[in-house]
C-alpha cells in the first residue's frame, strides 16, 4: 500500500521561511551552489507542501534560471518583497548577506507576532470563561429557581423580572441566537473582504483604545524593518516603499504610503512626504519621522532603521502591558455588575416572598 502525504494546510509560515533563508545563506558562505543547497535544505523542512515547492525551485534553478526568477514562478510561497531582496542580492553579488538579513528580519517579525498573540491569549480566555459563566447561570441556574417564585402571589422586583425574562429569551430563542450570531460572523467576514470593509476595519482597529496603540506600534516596527531590509539590500527607494506598503496588510497605511510614493517619485524626501501626507501625525508620529530624518541626513540606514525597529518593538511591549493591565479590572467590573444584578434579583424576590409568609 502506497503512503500518500497530503498537505492539509498548503501554507508556508514565517518560521519555515526564515529557517529556509538562513540555511541557504550559511551554505552559500560555505561555497555550496544554490542547486546543491536546495537539495540539502529539503531534509530540514517538515512542511510537506514547502518541500514540494523547494523541489520545484530546484528544478527551475537546475534548468538555468536564477534563484530570484525561480522564486517568481512560485508566488503562492514567496512574497514580492522577498523576491526583490534576493534579486538585489544577486545583482550586487551579496546574495548570502541579503538572505541572512532577510532571515533575521523575518525572525524578528515572528517573535513580535508571538509576543502579541501570547499577550492577547490571557484576556481572551478571561472573557470566554466570563461569557460561558453568564450563559450557564441564565440557562441552568435561573430556570431551576424560577418555580420557587411562580407560586408566590407577590409582585417580583424589576431586577428579578428582567433576569427571568433574559433567561427565558435565551432558552427559547437559543437556536435563533446561534443562527443570528453565525449569520453576523459570515456577514462581517464578507464585508471585511471588500475594499471598503477592509479599510473601515483597519481604520477602526487603529483608533480602538489600547488595541489601536498596539496595532499602530506593530505596523511602525514592521515598516521600519522592511524598509531597512529592502533598501539595505539595494532595492530602489520607490520600489522599496511600494513593497513595504504591500507587506503591511493595512489599508490605511497602504493608502498613506501610496501618497508618499507619489511624492517621493517626484523628488521629495521620504520624511517630508510623510509629513505632508499625515499633517496631524496621527499615523507617522514625530519621533518616527525624526529618526527617519537622521537616516536621510546621514545615510546611516542600517543603524537608524534598527533603532526605529527596536524602539517601536519596545513600544509594542509597553502597549501590550498596558492592555493586559486594563483587561483584568474590566473583566472584574463586568462580572461584578452581573453578580450584583443576580444578587438583587434573587434576594429581592426572596425578601418579598418571605414578607408575605410572615
Amino acid at each position: 500500500m502506497n503512503n500518500i502525504n497530503i498537505s492539509l494546510f498548503q501554507k508556508v509560515g514565517l518560521v519555515d521561511r526564515y529557517n529556509f533563508y538562513e540555511y541557504i545563506s550559511v551554505m552559500l558562505d560555505g561555497g555550496v551552489t544554490i542547486s546543491e543547497t536546495l537539495d540539502s535544505v529539503q531534509t530540514k523542512i517538515k512542511n510537506e507542501f514547502f518541500r514540494q515547492k523547494i523541489r520545484q525551485l530546484q528544478t527551475f534553478v537546475s534548468s538555468g534560471d536564477s534563484f530570484s526568477r525561480s522564486m517568481k514562478k512560485l508566488p503562492q510561497v514567496f512574497q514580492s518583497a522577498e523576491i526583490s531582496i534576493v534579486e538585489a542580492g544577486e545583482a550586487t553579488g551579496k546574495l548570502s548577506a541579503s538572505l541572512s538579513s532577510l532571515s533575521e528580519n523575518m525572525r524578528k517579525t515572528h517573535e513580535l507576532r508571538q509576543k502579541i498573540r501570547g499577550a492577547l491569549t490571557y484576556p481572551t480566555i478571561i472573557f470566554l470563561f466570563l461569557f460561558l459563566s453568564v450563559i450557564i447561570v441564565l440557562t441552568y441556574v435561573i430556570p431551576a429557581i424560577t418555580p420557587l417564585f411562580a407560586t408566590a402571589e407577590v409582585e417580583l422586583p424589576a431586577a428579578t423580572k428582567a433576569l427571568i425574562a433574559t433567561s427565558d429569551f435565551i432558552r427559547w430563542y437559543f437556536a435563533f441566537l446561534i443562527f443570528l450570531w453565525a449569520a453576523g460572523v459570515l456577514g462581517f467576514l464578507a464585508y471585511i473582504n471588500t475594499e471598503k470593509g477592509k479599510g473601515n476595519l483597519d481604520y477602526f482597529l487603529l483608533w480602538l483604545p489600547l488595541v489601536g496603540t498596539v496595532y499602530k506600534n506593530y505596523i511602525l516596527a514592521s515598516l521600519s524593518s522592511n524598509l531597512w531590509n529592502l533598501i539595505g539590500s539595494g532595492v530602489p527607494v520607490v520600489k522599496a516603499l511600494t513593497l513595504t506598503s504591500k507587506s503591511l496588510w493595512n489599508a490605511v497605511y497602504q493608502s498613506l504610503l501610496e501618497d508618499v510614493i507619489t511624492k517621493v517619485s517626484t523628488g521629495n524626501k521620504i520624511v517630508d512626504s510623510m509629513s505632508e501626507t499625515d499633517e496631524r501625525n496621527d499615523f507617522f508620529p514625530p519621533d518616527f519621522l525624526q529618526m527617519l530624518s537622521v537616516w536621510e541626513k546621514t545615510a546611516s540606514l542600517e543603524a537608524v532603521s534598527k533603532k526605529i525597529n527596536t524602539q517601536y518593538t519596545r513600544e509594542v511591549q509597553y502597549s501590550l502591558d498596558s492592555l493586559t493591565k486594563w483587561i483584568e479590572p474590566l473583566a472584574i467590573l463586568i462580572a461584578g455588575v452581573f453578580v450584583l444584578w443576580f444578587a438583587f434579583a434573587i434576594f429581592g424576590a426572596i425578601l418579598r416572598v418571605t414578607a408575605t409568609v410572615s
